[in-house]
This record gives structure tokens, C-alpha cells and sequence, in this order.
């Protein structure tokens, strides 16, 4: 197999490079995780990172090539409390009742929102498509997904750097600039002398504070940002309540589910809903719909995978007032049968990768 990624864990990756579990003649869960290198550095406020890990699951009817295999995939992500280790571990802890025939509505009770949920719901939905042979958004009464237009990230840098980055990609419609620490209005008044043209969202990750949070956000303005994600930390939130926001201002980190949403009243004027929070399409195609009847702007995200993660996100970005699925474009090799990407366009998953 020709794939850009390290695999781990488990000695035996006899089918499809994944560690079976035999749970019984009903069905058979895989799990395995994968290494894909990151092309160069991604940097946010929190650190950086050159490797995306991520966690595969596969759930399958038989060991035949002839049966129905569903896969999906997830990012343990330690901001949430999230390893690796934890997550296959709640995977696993769940085979009986998935050999036994779990449905996509029994898993929403027996697991938490987060990545272990993502990867478990996304494998059902792509399982009962091939199962049917419907593509997922018939069975979801979705209409037929077209292209969307995505943001590309650029890592937080000095102004140079980012300017630099900025540059080479000023071609695109839309670029999200990772901020977060003392220089910000430096860095995207760089950013936006290098792409004039583009427009620009600004993602903070609660890497500012009250006390910077206006001259933040001021130079955001004068730059034409049209959106910034998560100024504050997650708890420590409340002065955006209290202040004339220039920009509207989406929740991320203070965000994962229906149930948080009441909590962000007169405070946040977006969310942004990632499969990886939510714990799969299910509750995210719920949640964007709870979000909009209460006035939420919805902005489709994703964490840094591989596009088997992106597939299922880009059904749910369809309505969505902004898309930022650009995961695989920051790895130095995306997966078999990956999404196709031209210019600023991000297409539909084909049945050989998901759904």
C-alpha cells in the first residue's frame, strides 16, 4: 500500500492494515491509529505540532472483501481531556454492544460527545450506506453536497513568516489566520498587506485576554476580518458579553453540543461545529440545525486529519455561513481516494472514501 502515514499500534494489521476485534458473526470493529506527517509546521497559540495522529475505526459484517465495511475517524485532542490511548479504549469498551447491532440513536446514549463518538457514528453512517448502497446524504434527507468554498489555515509566525505564508496563498477566497499571543495586530495587519484580496478569519484559540481583547479586536477590523473565532478562554468569556464587538465573534472552544449552546447567549454571534466535538454527524447535523433557529451563524471546522475525517463534515457544511475543512491540505500526503481540492474548492467524498 502506498499510504503517507506511520501506523501504530498492534502487530497484526493483516486486513486493511487494521487490528481486528472478533465480536461475533453480527460484526467486526477495527481499530487502529495512524501517523500522517504535517507538511512542514502547524502552529496555534497552544504549541505546535508535525504529525497528525488520528484513530481509525472500521466496522465490518464479515472478513470477506465482498462484505459491507463502514469506516470513520476521529482526533483525540488533549484540550478536551482527550489521548489516544482514551479514546480506543472507549472504542473497545463498546464492542459487545456493537457486535450485538448498536445504532447510530443507542450510541448518542451509551458515549459521550467527543472524538470516540466521531469515529464510531461516522463508521455507522458510512456502514449502512454501503450496506444500502445509498450514499449517506439519502439516507440523512440531505440534499445532494456540491463543492464549498474552504478556508486555508496559516500557522501563527512572526508577521514575516506569516506574511510570507499569506503571500503564496493570497490567491484563495478565504484564509484563516491562527493568532494568540502579544504582536497580533502586527501580525494581520502583515497578513492582510500580503493577501489583499482574501478574506480573512482569525482564530484565536482563547489565546487573548480581557485586557487586549478591544485592541485585538479593533485591528481585526481595520484589516477586514470577517470573523474571530474564540478571543477568550472557555470559562473566562463573559466581557464579550459587555463590549460592542466590531467582528462577529464565533464560539469554538466553548462550544461541542446542542447542550452548550444556551450558554452562549449575547456573548458569541457564530459557532463552530466540528464532528470531532460534537461526536459525529449525527448530533452535528442536529446541533446546526438547533443553532440556526437561535440566531447562530454556523461555521463548519475541522481538526488537522486526514479527509476519511473531512468526508462526513462536508455533508454537514452544506448551509453553513463559513467552511474551514482544510485538514488534509496541511499534511504532506493525504489518504487513498482523499478529497479533491481546487483552488478554494473542496469537493464531495467519492463512495470509495466514506458515505
Amino acid at each position: 500500500m502506498t499510504h503517507g502515514y506511520e501506523p501504530v499500534e498492534g502487530p497484526d494489521r493483516s486486513t486493511n492494515n487494521l487490528r481486528y476485534l472478533n465480536l461475533s458473526h453480527k460484526l467486526t470493529l477495527g481499530v487502529v491509529t495512524e501517523r500522517w506527517p504535517i507538511a512542514g509546521t502547524f502552529t496555534i497559540s497552544r504549541g505546535a505540532k508535525t504529525e497528525a495522529v488520528v484513530v481509525v475505526v472500521e466496522l465490518s459484517d464479515g472478513p470477506s472483501q465482498d462484505d459491507a465495511r463502514g469506516r470513520g475517524e476521529c482526533v483525540p485532542y488533549a484540550r478536551y481531556g482527550e489521548s489516544v490511548a482514551s479514546v480506543t479504549g472507549a472504542i473497545e469498551a463498546l464492542r459487545s454492544q456493537i457486535a450485538a447491532g448498536l445504532t447510530r440513536k443507542a450510541l448518542q446514549d451509551a458515549m459521550p460527545p467527543g472524538a470516540a463518538r466521531n469515529a464510531l457514528d461516522c463508521a455507522l453512517w458510512d456502514l449502512e450506506a454501503k450496506r444500502r448502497r445509498k450514499p449517506v446524504h439519502e439516507i440523512a434527507g440531505l440534499p445532494a453536497p456540491e463543492a464549498l468554498t474552504t478556508a486555508f489555515t496559516i500557522s501563527m509566525g512572526t508577521p514575516a513568516v506569516m506574511a510570507k505564508a499569506a503571500a503564496a496563498a493570497a490567491s484563495r477566497a478565504l484564509l484563516k489566520i491562527k493568532l494568540g499571543a502579544e504582536g497580533d495586530p502586527e501580525r494581520i495587519a502583515a497578513v492582510r498587506a500580503a493577501a489583499p484580496n482574501a478574506a480573512l478569519i482569525v482564530d484565536a484559540n482563547e489565546g487573548w485576554t480581557e485586557q487586549n481583547l478591544k485592541a485585538n479586536l479593533t485591528a481585526c477590523a481595520k484589516a477586514g476580518v470577517v470573523l474571530v473565532e474564540q478571543p477568550l478562554p472557555e470559562g473566562k468569556d463573559q466581557p464579550l458579553a459587555h463590549i460592542i464587538r466590531p467582528i462577529p465573534v464565533c464560539a469554538d472552544e466553548s462550544v461541542h453540543d446542542r447542550n452548550s449552546l444556551a450558554n452562549l447567549a449575547g456573548k458569541y454571534d457564530a459557532v463552530n461545529i466540528k464532528l470531532d466535538k460534537t461526536g459525529g454527524l449525527t448530533e452535528a447535523l442536529a446541533m446546526a440545525q438547533e443553532a440556526r433557529k437561535a440566531g447562530f451563524a454556523v461555521m463548519a471546522g475541522c481538526m488537522v486529519g486526514t479527509s476519511l475525517g473531512m468526508a462526513p463534515a462536508v455533508l454537514m457544511a452544506h448551509g453553513a455561513r463559513f467552511v474551514d475543512l482544510d485538514g488534509p491540505l496541511l499534511l504532506a500526503k493525504d489518504r487513498e481516494h482523499g478529497l479533491r481540492y481546487e483552488d478554494s474548492l473542496v469537493y464531495p467524498a467519492s463512495s470509495a472514501l466514506w458515505g
